[in-house]
């Protein structure tokens, strides 16, 4: 195979001026509002019962663990959301950084993430409301489990993406100003709901059936990402991903980020308080403290409906009511929203070229409508696999939680590369608060367990062969013979090991019958996406080649932490090798392996020069070589 390329014409100025085309009107305030609407949707219906489920009483340390995280994780962005206000932001930022195959990889598992939320939301609608009214015949169980039936319920979830795409059709301004009053409800009736639970609060909750923590201290852990607590608390990265929309980025970005993060956070933890203390477990159904249990009893399909209900009390019953309204619009309100973030997300990866241009083509209302199509279609796909909430929440947090990681390792390195770009919110000691960002994220990825790490993996990876069937060839880096075997040869190798292996898509870490040693999957696994690494490297000029060495660190963590996960506490192991904490300390060790060998790996990209080049010709500014002093706005915000 030739390695031997034409290399592309560069595209002055298209990187910084590729937000042209959208419209700025997006104010602080709906900004804000777009991030807790994204934040108290389904989470708060399911999320208090899920928690409880998997930690007992000890959720209420879970949400307030996941809180202290996520803040940690987008402290790194706001400087970059100030600095790069951009649409899609969160996948355009590793591109800027660490090139384009990191930034395929990283795009590929977030557009997945956010692609199955507004379904996720739609189901949990139907859920509530199926459990309300079994007449519409919207639900069925499978293995003790309330999903969506068919065709009833999973057709009226299609039905429900079509409005989502209705509304965000429109523009921006329209979903923001629709969202405005429909937001102010959502933090409403939470807050209405767990002040009155506290008038049904049972303190016994708390302290019999084997007291604070009945379950033991690493379900803590893992409840904040496999029960929907990070599912609902990521819902800052809006204002990022409409910072090519707002009005005034460099002040309303971060502001709007922060506070998206501080409303939900404290909505949630006073819920999971009240919550607990409102558990009957007679009316449930169970055994009291069957805290395992509660997704199987008879609360799992409207646990704060059920509970309210319990009580028997005029006023609790009225606020039930108000409950099953709110079923209907908290979810779709954060449904609509996420599909948004779909489009733009489509549209990051049009703007970098990974996909066609044609992805970053608006509509007559600012919308980029064919990745918003493309978004609604895909999301209909995942009512099949998985028509239950608690099924797909797993898997949608940690998808989302994998590209988090960029904040920590990005944010130094822009530093090195971009100086001289005006930083409106200067984060101070970053090089301290990085790592630490960093490092948040990859131990969430840990707690989420091996199941559904493995999952998350293997569907990111095999968005591998994509990245050659287009992007390495549009941009000349391989001629088309070598493009089309190294991407069908991947394709079909790795659709036969994740069959053959018998550990994807699975749940509780089990195995299908009849599958590989853990052993040998876990060699073939690694094996194959480093050749295929390698044979990229091989067939490519110097910018692939370049964009290979840039993801190693990347393949390191992925490909290391499955196997800790495996190891460790949240694996299938019936005596883990690494118990609690040792799994936890052998997983930082490798996410600083990861974070050191990223800000190395990561260079001034076309992109980021482009963008500077842009920049200085705007301002008229020297640039500032690179170690040097990066200029924050005068009398702009910063974080010690």
């Amino acid at each position: 195979m030739s390695t031997t390329q034409t290399e592309p014409e560069p595209v002055t100025g298209s990187f910084e001026t590729a937000d042209g085309g959208l419209k700025r009107r997006l104010s602080f305030t709906q900004l804000l509002l777009l991030g807790v609407s994204a934040q108290i949707g389904s989470g708060w219906l399911f999320g208090v019962l899920a928690a409880a489920g998997v930690a007992g009483p000890a959720a209420i340390l879970s949400w307030i663990i996941a809180s202290v995280l996520v803040f940690l994780i987008a402290l790194t962005y706001l400087e970059l959301g100030a600095m790069l206000p951009r649409s899609g932001a969160i996948v355009r930022y590793t591109y800027l950084t660490h090139g384009s195959l990191s930034g395929w990889i990283i795009g590929w598992a977030y557009w997945l993430s956010v692609v199955s939320i507004p379904p996720i939301e739609a189901e949990a609608t139907l859920t509530y409301l199926g459990g309300r009214f079994p007449n519409l015949h919207l639900l069925t169980t499978v293995e003790g489990v309330q999903v969506l039936s068919w065709p009833t319920g999973i057709l009226a979830g299609f039905a429900l993406m079509v409005v989502f795409f209705a509304l965000n059709f429109f523009g921006a301004r329209f979903l923001a100003e629709s969202n405005r009053w429909v937001t102010i409800w959502k933090i409403a009736l939470p807050t209405l709901t767990f002040i009155f639970l506290f008038f049904i609060f049972k303190g016994t909750n708390f302290t019999s059936y084997d007291g604070f923590a009945p379950l033991g201290v690493p379900p803590i852990f893992h409840a904040i990402a496999t029960t929907g607590i990070i599912f609902s608390l990521l819902g800052f990265r809006q204002a990022l991903d409409y910072g090519g929309e707002a009005k005034n980025p460099q002040r309303n970005v971060p502001l709007a980020t922060i506070g998206s993060i501080a409303i939900p956070a404290v909505i949630y933890t006073l819920l999971q308080v009240a919550f607990i203390g409102a558990i009957n477990w007679k009316d449930m159904g169970l055994a009291s403290g069957s805290w395992d249990k509660l997704v199987q009893g008879g609360w799992a399909d409207g646990p704060l409906f059920h509970a309210l209900d319990s009580a028997n009390m005029a006023a609790l019953a009225a606020l039930g009511t108000f409950l099953l309204i709110d079923a209907a619009v908290s979810p779709l309100a954060t449904g609509w929203v996420y599909l948004g973030t779909g489009a733009r997300t489509g549209y990051g990866l049009g703007v970098h070229r990974n996909i066609p241009k044609i992805f970053t083509s608006n509509n007559r209302f600012g919308i980029p409508w064919l990745p918003l199509l493309v978004s609604t279609v895909v999301g209909c796909v995942f009512f099949v696999p998985a028509p239950s909430w608690y099924q797909l929440v797993g898997f949608i947090s940690s998808a989302a939680v994998l590209t988090y990681i960029m904040g920590g390792a990005g944010l130094p390195v822009l530093r090195r590369t971009a100086p001289n770009l005006k930083r409106p919110f200067l984060l101070k000691g970053f090089k301290f608060w990085s790592p630490v960002s960093f490092l948040a994220a990859v131990l969430i990825l840990y707690w989420s367990g091996f199941s559904t790490l493995t999952n998350v993996i293997t569907a990111t990876f095999i968005g591998l062969p994509f990245f050659t069937a287009y992007y390495a060839w549009k941009m000349r880096w391989m001629n088309a013979v070598s493009s089309i075997v190294i991407s069908v040869v991947f394709f079909v190798a790795w659709i036969w090991v994740a069959t053959a292996g018998g550990w994807v898509l699975t749940t509780g870490g089990q195995q299908r019958a009849g599958g590989w040693p853990f052993p040998v999957y876990y060699i073939v696994f690694c094996a194959l996406v480093i050749a295929f690494c390698v044979a990229v490297w091989a067939t490519t000029g110097t910018e692939g080649k370049r964009a290979v060495n840039a993801n190693w660190w990347l393949i390191w963590l992925l490909l290391a932490s499955m196997l800790v996960g495996y190891l460790g506490e949240y694996g299938p192991m019936e005596h883990p090798a690494l118990g609690f904490p040792w799994g936890m300390g052998v997983e930082v060790l490798v996410g600083l392996v990861a974070y050191v060998w990223a800000i190395r790996s990561g260079f001034a990209t076309d992109e980021i020069k482009d963008i500077v080049a842009t920049s200085d010709a705007a301002t008229g500014a020297t640039t500032v070589q690179p170690g040097g002093t990066p200029p924050a706005a005068a009398g702009g915000p910063a974080a010690s």
